[in-house]
Parts: structure tokens; C-alpha cells; sequence
């Protein structure tokens, strides 16, 4: 699918944080940012003005930039709230989801399992991004894409930088199962699959909190 400049910029700086090419110790200019990406100034800031929303990045004016650090409690806190929205955004996806968008939704379900199999982080996290856009444009609704933004970009990277090849196979069954459910129209099993999906990165992060992850 075609993507703007801005989008492409962003993907390319989620990754980048993801993968901890980017680190929270340093401060990047956003033009360091640009000539890593190979992208002009201007999409690089707009993308990073939509990280900034989402927690990802701090912006500060004449310094530069830095990457918000993770922590397991905010994590937990901030899974309260995505579990509270995410049930009635796949509930209004099932509902008003256009026939174009669930083709992609089964795409995508087939491409996050085969990403998956082959240990392809980098694969699932462009399917992982790619579903949750999907989601929340399906729902017709952009108050949902406000409020999701930042729940969902926090939420790739905390399980990116934790999980396991065990983790990826679990994660990308979950989605699958939320996928068919509005592809199909049922909302119902949607939502259920969608309330599995918050019990297991629930009991993902309680994990790591024991392990003794900050």
C-alpha cells in the first residue's frame, strides 16, 4: 500500500526504536534522524511529532531528541486502559468494516502467522503495525485512532524488546483469532479474542516484572 512520506519516516524511526538501534541514554537532532532514515527533514519531523504523542520520543527545543524509556508499571497501567477501549473498537471494526478492509485483514492474518514461523521480527512488526491501523480504520471512527495510537505503539515495543520466539507464535495466533472474528462480522468472537489477547500481554508483562525488569 502506498504510504506517505511522513508514514514511511515514522515506520522507520518505530523500528529503529524498537530494535534499540535508537538509545534512550543518547540525544539524536532530527537531522541525524533524516540522513539515517534517507528521508527529508520535514516528514521526519512530522513523524516525530506523532511519536511524541505517542510517548515514544522526547522532543526538546534546541537540544534534540530522546527515546522514552519502558518501564514493566507503566506497562501494566497502561494495558488497564487498552483493555477497556480495545473490546469496543474490534466490536465497531466487526461492524463497519468494508469489504476491502477485511481482505486485508485476512492477508494479514496469513502474514503475521507466516512471519512468525520464520522467527521474523522484523516482518511481524510491519504485520503487527499494519493490523492494528487496519483495526482501528475499520471502526469509522477517528476517536478510536486518537485514543489507540499511543496504547498500541507502546505496546509493540514493550513486547518487542521482552518476548521470545514462543511469544511471537502465541501473539500472532491471538491476532489471527481477532482478525477472522471481524473479517467474518462477529463481533462477539472478536471481542473475545480480543480480551485473550489483553490476559496474555497482561500476564507477559507480570512476568518480566518478576524476572526484575524496571
Amino acid at each position: 500500500m502506498h504510504k506517505t512520506l511522513a508514514e514511511q519516516a515514522r515506520a522507520g524511526l518505530e523500528k529503529l526504536i524498537v530494535f534499540n538501534i535508537l538509545e534512550t541514554r543518547k540525544m539524536y537532532s532530527e537531522k541525524q534522524l533524516a540522513m539515517r532514515l534517507g528521508l527529508g527533514r520535514t516528514p521526519v519531523r512530522e513523524a516525530l511529532q506523532r511519536l511524541s504523542h505517542d510517548r515514544m520520543v522526547m522532543i526538546h527545543p534546541r537540544r534534540g531528541i530522546q527515546i522514552v524509556k519502558l518501564s514493566v508499571d507503566e506497562q501494566l497501567r497502561l494495558l488497564e486502559v487498552r483493555r477497556a477501549i480495545e473490546g469496543a473498537c474490534v466490536h465497531h471494526a466487526a461492524m463497519r468494516a468494508t469489504e476491502e478492509q477485511k481482505i486485508r485483514m485476512r492477508m494479514l492474518a496469513n502474514a503475521i502467522m507466516e512471519a512468525a514461523m520464520e522467527d521474523d521480527d522484523a516482518e511481524v512488526l510491519v504485520c503487527l503495525r499494519e493490523i492494528h491501523d487496519v483495526l482501528v480504520e475499520a471502526t469509522q471512527n477517528l476517536f478510536f485512532a486518537q485514543a489507540m495510537s499511543p496504547l498500541l505503539s507502546r505496546s509493540r515495543r514493550f513486547w518487542f524488546m521482552n518476548k521470545g520466539t514462543s511469544d511471537s507464535h502465541r501473539g500472532a495466533g491471538l491476532y489471527r483469532k481477532i482478525l477472522d472474528g471481524v473479517s467474518c462480522g462477529d463481533s462477539d468472537r472478536a471481542v473475545q479474542a480480543s480480551m485473550e489477547l489483553m490476559d496474555y500481554l497482561k500476564a507477559f508483562a507480570e512476568s518480566r516484572q518478576e524476572s526484575g525488569i524496571a
